[in-house]
């Protein structure tokens, strides 16, 4: 087993995992009950851990975090639809309520 991310939060945690394991890697999430222990235990030791079953998957979690961390696009796109442009957070036209 090999140690691949630290969590904010258990939510976090569960969403890599989730992403994790639709890409055919598994994965555990360790320190999963320690947060009640916050105070007791350093802040720095309770943290939600994600590590691999397999190490031999090490570099397409990686690549899979590396999407999850890097900022979404902001700038806009056209409506392939409409042609109104929208900010690029969108999924759907905020003109014509259509795909982007």
């Amino acid at each position: 087993m090999q140690k691949l991310y630290s969590a904010a939060n258990l939510q976090e945690a569960h969403l890599i995992k989730g992403m994790l394991s639709a890409a055919g890697i598994e994965v555990r999430i360790f320190n999963e009950h320690l947060q009640g222990g916050l105070g007791e235990i350093p802040f720095s030791e309770v943290y939600p851990e994600i590590w691999l079953e397999d190490e031999s998957n090490a570099a397409r979690a990686q690549c899979i975090l590396a999407d999850y961390e890097r900022p979404a696009s902001l700038a806009s796109r056209r409506c392939r639809s409409c042609g109104e442009d929208s900010p690029g957070a969108f999924e759907i036209c905020w003109s014509c309520g259509r795909p982007i």
